[in-house]
């Protein structure tokens, strides 16, 4: 079974996949949209667990 860090930066890695086909993030912008991502699909997961106990 996978460790919450390695769903978080797999899921990260497909979001961030995507905005770079799609043109939203460029080299120069990458490094800050993928800790911005991570931190928010992270958040998003944690959340949702403290909401389900």
């Amino acid at each position: 079974m996978r460790t919450l860090d390695e769903q978080v930066l797999k899921v990260t890695k497909e979001i961030v996949a995507k905005f770079i086909e799609v043109g939203r993030v460029s080299p120069a912008s990458f490094d800050e949209t993928f800790k911005n991502v991570y931190k928010t699909v992270k958040e998003a997961i944690l959340n949702h667990a403290l909401e389900e106990e």
